[in-house]
């Protein structure tokens, strides 16, 4: 790569992260990934742990994660190893609940008071990520992410496989649905992982967030990459 080349790539680089940044301060709305982003741990990865198979159910995230099978059979798969009943999720929120991420409603707040509007687009469980829409005090309604389904008794019955969230490319169309139910011309969404970095486009702009866990692929590809929320509430401060 010669010198003028060399140029030329550095400032579309820098073009890029501007633009980013500008997108993020003029945003409509926000969208947060849930796991390892908003909160510390992977929901899915807890819940095993908390079923006492959290080995074989870890080794199938990163399968997952590394994107060397479709998101639908990875979670189909991990949920036939957990089986947890209802009672077990609601132990589990109660012993365990979710680490919010240092910074994160102190983001949310500022973002609120702005006019901006937040969801949470997750591929993990609406049980656990409404729990963190009320910490945050993000709407219900704003809250995008998989339904388990149980018996009556209260035993696991599989998951409802016609959200949005329950397939790959989920979180995309998630936010293609956003942005014609409320009129939305800029979209940024935020998030650790690579399918959060899939949904731009039709986000207009994707950041991501190294704070938790570094996924080196998402890194690489993302104009703008931080590992501390206050590092975007400064941005928006400034502005």
């Amino acid at each position: 790569i010669n010198e003028m080349d060399f140029c030329r790539t550095s400032r579309n680089i820098m073009t890029t992260l501007l633009e980013t940044k500008e997108l993020f301060c003029s945003a409509d709305a926000v969208c947060f990934d849930v796991d390892s982003t908003v909160i510390k741990e992977e929901g899915i990865d807890e819940l095993a742990k908390f079923c006492g198979v959290g080995d074989a159910v870890t080794e199938m995230t990163r399968k997952a994660m590394g994107g060397s099978m479709s998101f639908k059979t990875a979670l189909t798969e991990r949920l036939s190893i957990i089986r947890c009943s209802r009672e077990q999720v609601n132990k589990l929120l109660t012993d365990h609940p979710p680490q919010l991420t240092p910074g994160i409603k102190e983001l949310v707040g500022c973002l609120q008071q702005r006019g901006v509007k937040v969801f949470l687009i997750s591929g993990g469980f609406r049980c656990l990520v409404e729990h963190v829409a009320t910490q945050l005090g993000i709407p219900l309604d704003h809250v995008f992410a998989n339904r388990l389904k149980f018996y009556f008794n209260g035993e696991y019955a599989g998951f409802d496989e016609t959200q949005l969230t329950a397939e790959s490319g989920g979180k995309g169309r998630v936010i293609s649905f956003l942005k014609k139910k409320y009129e939305l011309q800029k979209v940024v969404m935020i998030g650790d992982g690579a399918t959060d970095l899939e949904a731009c486009p039709p986000a207009n702009a994707f950041i991501g967030f190294g704070g938790n866990v570094v996924r080196p692929q998402v890194k690489e590809k993302s104009a703008w990459y931080v590992t501390s929320f206050g590092e975007l509430l400064k941005e928006l401060e400034k502005n």
